[in-house]
């Protein structure tokens, strides 16, 4: 096959393959071809607009399990609130401008 390139998998950025839904394959490549830009493109832009939100859900999720089993140690808000208000707080003797 002279004249095709084809970019070796190896190395350079990675790649992931997804199985989508039918219905959601199907808008993808409509709104694709209305635009004329590529699904991949598409697909990679959902991803980064909503993994910090999945992060903090699932993240989140898991930390409250650790919570209920009590392998996770709460600590008060007022606690938090004295240390970092503290941690601000010049040296005595020095005044704050």
């Amino acid at each position: 096959m002279a004249g095709i390139h084809r970019p070796l998998l190896t190395g350079g950025t990675p790649m992931l393959a997804i199985r989508l839904p039918e219905e959601i394959e199907h808008r993808l490549d409509i709104l694709a071809r209305k635009t004329g830009r590529t699904k991949t493109y598409y697909a990679r832009e959902a991803i980064i607009e909503h993994l910090s939100d999945l992060e903090d859900i699932y993240l989140a999720e898991k930390e409250y399990e650790s919570v209920l089993a009590g392998k996770s140690k709460l600590t008060p808000l007022a606690d938090v609130i004295n240390e970092y208000s503290s941690a601000s707080k010049p040296p005595k003797g020095i005044k704050k401008k």
